[in-house]
């Protein structure tokens, strides 16, 4: 498939919704995104893997990271893609191939933008971190990511989002004694054990700390559980796998300690976790831009990619047209006006 960057960014999106990439297969999307990319004179247009960068080489004062995931999630009975009346309703329109259209839009039109930019679209976000082809080429061409600020261009419904939560998964273990289920007195039963670990979870009261004058709200649930043996067996073993999302004024130490005090007593095996970012609004790129864009910058409730961006020292912000509560639905759409604002804003401060 090709991708005609003349076309309106709604038109854009849907041709871009209707090449299906769910994570790990997204070649054909990158393919069409880097042919697309090649005719642009004015770009510098490398690749690794199936993440596609395209740099100007201007020699302006500042350069901008506008940065987008090309993945999805698996296909809902929602391909292809398909419009009513405002809404372009389809897999991935909101989050984020909206966005990805009005990144194509922007690398077509600003020959001569007033800051220099560099757009990476990039696979493999919707899945297990290690294999995010953001965080792969921080490690394979980390001069491909500079820049003194960036936009991630996640679902925000046309609003800057700040910063992001942090995200912790952790393994409360219940343990118990085997025996047979015809003598379940001579056992002691793993899973009747979680009883406290799920009323600690039920009283549990999230924080909704400010931080950098943004609100987040955090939560801690469970998420998995997992226990028996088999049918006539009293399991000696239950775990209960819980995330914490947590705001990013504490780091990865902080949090972990915070959930071995909700469940003190009983046996903690984190799993995994990624650390927040601090909104950085005070920074004058992203003042700039949000002066630009207008409207309340809010916090991003969720882990994105601005906490890899602020690891390497470069503040970002979240700002997408797609709406976050949408994503990842059966029914996910965008709104086309939200598109061509999203669109407008940009040019208008690029430009």
């Amino acid at each position: 498939m090709e991708l005609d960057l003349t076309r309106d960014a709604g038109t854009l999106a849907a041709r871009i919704v209707d090449i299906e990439s769910v994570s790990g297969n997204e070649r054909e999307l990158a393919d069409a995104v880097e042919k697309a990319l090649l005719r642009l004179g004015h770009l510098k247009v490398t690749r690794d893997g199936d993440a596609v960068v395209a740099r100007t080489e201007l020699g302006r004062a500042e350069r901008v990271v506008i940065a987008g995931h090309i993945d999805t999630v698996p296909v809902a009975d929602n391909l292809p893609s398909r419009v009513e009346g405002d809404r372009l309703y389809g897999c991935g329109t909101s989050d984020m191939k909206s966005s990805v259209a009005v990144a194509l839009r922007l690398a077509a039109a600003l020959t001569e933008p007033s800051r220099d930019i560099t757009y990476i679209f990039y696979d493999c976000e919707e899945i297990e971190a290690e294999r995010n082809g953001l965080r792969r080429l921080s490690r394979t061409h980390p001069d491909w990511l500079r820049g003194d600020f960036a936009v991630l261009m996640e679902p925000t419904d046309g609003l800057i989002e700040g910063g992001c939560q942090g995200t912790l998964r952790a393994e409360i273990v219940s343990r118990g004694t085997r025996s047979h289920s015809a003598r379940s007195w001579l056992g002691v039963n793993a899973i009747h054990g979680i009883q406290p670990i799920l009323a600690a979870l039920t009283a549990y009261e999230p924080r909704r700390p400010v931080v950098d004058g943004l609100e987040y709200h955090e939560g801690l649930n469970a998420v998995w559980v997992r226990g028996g043996v088999a049918g006539n067996v009293i399991p000696d073993e239950c775990v209960v796998t819980v995330n914490y999302r947590f705001a990013p004024d504490l780091d990865l130490a902080r949090a972990e300690e915070h959930v071995r005090e909700v469940f003190a007593g009983h046996e903690v095996r984190v799993t995994d976790g990624a650390p927040g970012a601090r909104p950085g609004l005070t920074h004058p790129a992203a003042a700039a831009f949000a002066g630009a864009v207008g409207g309340q910058p809010r916090a991003k409730l969720g882990w994105t990619d601005v906490a890899l961006f602020s690891s390497l020292g470069i503040p970002a912000v979240n700002y997408g047209p797609g709406d976050p509560n949408l994503a990842h639905q059966r029914a996910e759409f965008v709104s086309l006006e939200k598109v061509a604002a999203c669109e407008r804003a940009m040019l208008a401060w690029l430009g």
